[in-house]
């Protein structure tokens, strides 16, 4: 960004009706808009130290008021207007001939503005700036800057190119990548469960093949992944074999009523039930015993009764 102004005075004053400032005036304005460097194109009229003192950079160009600059005085703006870090503003005495002149000339060569074009909006921007000789010096510089701008862009590429970090090396190792992680696993779980299926052997680094002829491509490898995560899930979780699975079924040859008594046969009774069908045993056992004996006493009496009659 440029910016174009009427030249310092050592002091700030009001000359025949017209205000002149001093570079203190200048430096709030400069830094709230990130102005780094001045670029002075007349005689010196106030001492550069105090531009410099203030952390302005300060550059002196002179060339006579109303004439055109050097081949050398244009190279030398233009090489600080590309690397400059902030704003350049840029002062002759009144800030509109020769000031202009080196503004149109950057816009000629960076943007590749006609001299007409370049005059024509400076003049907007600032009215009065460009005149005289000035006009045919962007003329006859038109050409001459294009050619400038042209070869800048071309050497901006190239070092944006050599800058640029090469991919290439590294497109070349992630296509020779295998995935595969075994340092994980081998984390997790014990070598002996890992071994199980043989999925140790499957998955190997670099071009080699995977336990078949043919060569096994990254989604071959991914399967086997997902298959030996399968596997590892199924030996920690404990799945059941086929045979638990397997429903039983009965021989033909046997009939149920056969199956049913060999079973109520086999079967055992809880201890608990036993010692009730025992006590159950002996109870009517000694009822048995006390009907009998008194049977037997009541036929002694009939006897002993009939004797006495």
């Amino acid at each position: 960004m440029f910016l174009a102004f009427c030249g310092p005075h050592p002091k700030s004053k009001i000359e025949c009706g017209y205000p002149l400032h001093a570079p203190e005036a200048y430096f709030p304005y400069f830094r709230k808009h990130n102005v780094t460097t001045i670029v002075r194109l007349n005689k010196k009229i106030y001492d550069a130290r105090r531009f410099s003192d203030a952390g302005f950079d300060h550059i002196d160009m002179f060339f006579i008021d109303g004439s055109t600059p050097s081949d050398s005085i244009l190279l030398r703006f233009l090489e600080i207007a590309e690397n400059s870090k902030g704003a350049i503003a840029i002062h002759c005495k009144a800030g509109l001939g020769r000031t202009g002149t080196l503004i149109g000339a950057y816009m000629m060569k960076h943007y590749k503005f006609t001299a007409a074009e370049a005059i024509a909006w400076i003049r907007v921007c600032r009215p009065g700036s460009i005149i005289g000789p000035q006009q045919n010096y962007m003329q006859e510089k038109q050409a001459w800057l294009w050619m400038q701008g042209d070869l800048y862009r071309a050497k901006q590429k190239e070092r944006m190119r050599s800058e640029r970090p090469d991919y290439s090396g590294i497109l070349i190792a992630v296509d020779d990548m295998c995935i595969n992680d075994m340092d994980n696993c081998d984390r997790c779980n014990d070598d002996d469960d890992f071994d199980k299926g043989g999925y140790r052997n499957q998955i190997r680094y670099g071009d080699e093949y995977c336990g078949s002829s043919c060569h096994i491509t990254q989604g071959d490898r991914l399967n086997q992944l997902k298959l030996q995560r399968k596997h590892l899930k199924s030996a920690t979780t404990g799945s059941m074999m086929m045979e638990e699975v397997k429903p039983h079924k009965r021989s033909g040859s046997q009939p149920v009523r056969e199956l049913a008594s060999r079973s109520a046969q086999t079967s055992v009774m809880s201890p608990v039930k036993s010692s009730k069908v025992q006590g159950s045993m002996s109870a009517n056992n000694t009822s048995v015993a006390a009907l009998s004996s008194k049977r037997a006493l009541r036929q002694v009496a009939g006897t002993a009764s009939s004797i006495k009659r």
